[in-house]
């Protein structure tokens, strides 16, 4: 990446002799586009003048001081939202897979194979992550709070349709599809949320949010096993359709900021917001991100789903086979807040981009030395290295692509990130599973998801250093355009921040290059 780019000229950025400060100040104001309130033209709005720098990310800041202007928070009632969200993560993540302690029994009720009950996850995620669009549509449009809050109703009901289900179809679209909906109406609004109340503490919010995954799935397992146990799996539906009500009082939790508006004008107005906003296209750094994504998670959940059996082929009892996804889940509730607490280091955030790109190198790499162990010690080793290196990218995959886009475009980019990985969750694991039937051997699948992921940091990290690098020239000639003519003097600190944090055009939020690495 290129060097930072316009730095301040001391020669011709102070007021000249004569000229009164608040002369030079409401001139400038005609450079930065109004940064000077017109009331007031000798000094900056507060949400400016404490607005933390800039974040580096793919080469490019992100001017990113919340929804029209207002400052995050990070803290305060942003605390009851990091909790909603915890929440909301778990049940969205550790939902599909807690559903399949009920499929023996689903198998003995409708006569059907593994198969076939596996596709009620399959449908739950695959709604989780390909309704991304609908949901931007529908926050931009609605707001956050309604959308969460219909979404907490539509789960609850349809695990609670589907205690009363006769078929394993009507299971497909009670929980799959309407149960699978509600919680993507609940996660993606939640995310938004975070970004919007935390900006300085961001990466510890998102780390700490994530965690929630790891900490339901150890919960919600057992929990489901002593449902059935005791109430058989009709019963256990009917409860963990109740227990989902909780997502409404998380989205109860999500109070809307709100500008402060000053006694002797109006406060800022909301600019025009599109349902979905295809202009993130344009930004080269979020389509490698996307590809890169979409890369990632065709081999990121495959060492999970065939772990157990690789430890069972090996010779391994069953039940210290499936203690091995225990090892994992432990692991990873302590990564992913550690990542988040590194990342939010003042010295680690601006390279965040490379950290999550190395996450994922870590993950790849510990896929293909996973694949070479041969007993039981060997793959509790990989589950360990494993769960630290998929926390890590649990807890930066939000974090950069917030930093990416900002919080206007947050909304439409998460859901068509979504909906793009949504493609790929659907190919890796039956990709595994077919690789697995024409070989019989596990090294192999191990092997092709290293080789996937590997090649997500790859395009991550070399799509980063020459695609992106060129953007700084480009920055450095509009500023040229854009210099203000050479009779103007502007006050130093002023121009400085104006370089910093270009206020936005048109609702929009501009990227500008800020450092290099």
């Amino acid at each position: 990446m290129a060097a930072a780019a316009a730095q301040p000229r001391p020669s011709s950025l102070g007021p000249s002799a004569g000229e009164a400060p608040g002369e030079g100040r409401r001139r400038g104001s005609q450079v930065a586009q109004g940064l000077t309130q017109p009331g007031n033209p000798g000094s900056l709005p507060s949400f400016l003048r404490d607005a933390q720098p800039v974040l580096l990310a793919m080469g490019g800041a992100v001017v990113d001081e919340g929804p029209t202007g207002i400052k995050a928070p990070d803290g305060g009632w942003g605390w009851a939202v990091l909790f909603g969200c915890f929440v909301i993560t778990g049940f969205s993540y550790a939902f599909p897979k807690a559903v399949s302690v009920f499929f023996k029994e689903l198998m003995r009720e409708f006569g059907i194979g593994y198969s076939d009950t596996a596709w009620i996850s399959s449908i739950l995620l695959a709604m989780l992550y390909g309704t991304g669009p609908l949901c931007s549509v529908c926050v931009n449009r609605f707001g956050c709070r309604p959308v969460m809050l219909a979404g907490g109703l539509l789960a609850s009901l349809g695990m609670v349709a589907a205690s009363f289900c006769g078929s394993i179809i009507q299971l497909y679209l009670t929980t799959g599809v309407i149960t699978g909906l509600g919680l993507a109406l609940n996660f993606q609004p939640s995310l938004i949320m975070l970004n919007r109340y935390f900006n300085k503490r961001r990466p510890m919010a998102n780390g700490l949010a994530a965690a929630g995954s790891p900490v339901f799935l150890c919960a919600l397992s057992p929990l489901g096993q002593l449902l059935q146990d005791h109430y058989g799996w009709r019963g256990g539906f009917l409860i963990l359709g109740g227990l989902l009500l909780n997502c409404c009082v998380c989205a109860a939790l999500m109070r809307p900021l709100e500008a402060s508006r000053p006694g002797s004008g109006p406060g800022p107005q909301r600019p025009a917001r599109r349902l979905l906003d295809l202009s993130v296209f344009r930004d080269r750094g979020f389509v490698i991100y996307a590809v890169a994504a979409s890369i990632m998670v065709l081999g990121l959940f495959v060492p999970p789903v065939f772990v157990v059996s690789y430890a069972k082929d090996l010779g391994v009892p069953d039940t210290q086979a499936a203690f091995l996804l225990t090892v994992l889940g432990f692991i990873d509730i302590f990564a992913r807040p550690a990542a988040g607490f590194i990342t939010g280091l003042k010295k680690v955030r601006p390279y965040s981009v490379y950290l999550f790109s190395f996450s994922m190198f870590f993950n790849g790499f510990t896929d293909l030395t996973g694949s070479t162990a041969s007993d039981y010690g060997g793959l509790v080793v990989f589950c360990i290295f494993f769960g630290i290196s998929y926390g890590m990218v649990g807890a930066l995959q939000f974090e950069v692509l917030m930093a990416i886009v900002g919080t206007q475009k947050f909304s439409s980019a998460i859901g068509l990130v979504l909906l793009l990985e949504a493609i790929a969750v659907l190919i890796g694991p039956p990709s595994g599973g077919k690789l697995l039937d024409a070989t019989h051997v596990y090294q192999y699948v191990f092997l092709l998801a290293g080789a996937e992921v590997l090649a997500s940091s790859l395009v991550l990290v070399l799509g980063n250093f020459f695609c992106i690098k060129k953007r700084p020239e480009a920055a450095v000639e509009e500023g040229e355009h854009h210099k203000p003519p050479a009779d103007v003097r502007v006050d130093s600190r002023e121009v400085e921040h104006f370089l910093k944090a270009e206020p936005e055009k048109n609702g929009e939020v501009v990227h500008t290059p800020e450092t290099s690495v």
